[in-house]
Order: structure tokens, then C-alpha cells, then sequence
């Protein structure tokens, strides 16, 4: 095994978020987190504009198409091909055929991420349902570029998973 690299995997259409939620369920249960890093459906924000009011939504960006962070090796290539819903890997043939660099930067996914959190740190929620609570990070995982957080739900502390771009370090 390499490194891990992002592969575009065709899908029926509509199917998109049906295939992410199948290969998530095997990588549980093959225990398969370590090669299979992340499965993203790419989504854009959509301002639409009905009857004189705003609504914003969330659109594919790639109807038809998945995208997976992951190490190709037989076994990972057998789950994902396999998976129902897939037609197959982007590529000639069946080899499938990693991302270049520029674009997954046009996909706003960056290759190197300079991890400035550790454990312990002290941190601010930016965005999401979480925004403005504050919490110590109990783990960080550089490769799906997230970490967790306790904070008070119901009287009791409850572990929060939040993305790099979620927080900010607190000085």
C-alpha cells in the first residue's frame, strides 16, 4: 500500500447518497476504517428564489458520481465495486484512475492539512448546531480531518465529532 487517494466511482442516478450510506455500512463492518478513509457525495449551495422568498439548498454538484478517499487494493477495489448502486470506478476500463491534485483542489479538498489541534486543546465551535460552545478535544484523526469534543447535552457529557473547519483553537 501507497498512500491513500481519491477515486470517482459511478453511480446510478439518484443512488449517490444510497452508495455513500452502503460503502460507510461495510467499512463498519469489515472494519475497513483504516482503508477506506472518507465517502463524500460533492454538494454545492443553491439559493433559490420562490414565490418573492429566499431558500437555500444543497445540490450535487456530480449527479451520478461518488467520491472516496481511499488506499486501492484488492479488497477495498472488491468493496466499493461491489457495493449496489456502483457501476464502476472512473477510469479506463476497470483501473480505476486516482484525482490529480488540481482537482481536488477545485473540490475544495486539500491534500497536505497542517494539523494545529491536539489533545487537550481548548477549542470554539464556529458553525453548525454546536456554534459558539466551547470544549477540550479528546481526539484528533489527521487523515478524515476531524477531531471530538465533549460538551453538556441532557446533564451529561457527550462526545461530538466536528470537522478541522468547524473549530478554532482558543489562545
Amino acid at each position: 500500500m501507497s498512500e491513500a487517494r481519491w477515486y470517482v466511482v459511478h453511480t446510478y442516478s439518484g443512488y449517490e447518497n444510497k452508495v455513500k450510506a452502503n460503502i460507510d455500512k461495510t467499512i463498519e463492518n469489515r472494519h475497513l476504517e483504516d482503508q477506506i478513509l472518507e465517502v463524500r457525495v460533492p454538494l454545492e449551495e443553491v439559493i433559490e428564489q420562490k414565490n418573492g422568498v429566499q431558500k437555500v439548498s444543497m445540490k450535487k454538484l456530480f449527479p451520478g458520481y461518488v467520491m472516496i478517499h481511499m488506499f486501492m487494493n484488492d479488497d477495498t477495489w472488491y468493496v466499493v465495486r461491489n457495493t449496489r448502486g456502483v457501476t464502476g470506478f472512473v477510469g479506463p476500463g476497470s483501473k480505476p484512475v486516482p484525482l490529480e491534485e488540481e482537482e481536488m483542489e477545485r473540490f475544495g479538498i486539500r491534500q497536505e492539512v497542517k494539523v494545529s489541534f491536539a489533545e487537550g486543546d481548548t477549542v470554539v465551535v464556529l458553525s453548525g448546531a454546536w456554534e459558539g460552545t466551547v470544549g477540550v478535544v479528546q481526539t484528533v484523526n489527521e487523515q478524515k480531518e476531524n477531531l471530538s469534543i465533549n460538551v453538556e447535552l441532557f446533564g451529561r457529557e457527550t462526545p461530538v465529532e466536528l470537522s478541522f473547519s468547524e473549530v478554532k483553537k482558543m489562545d
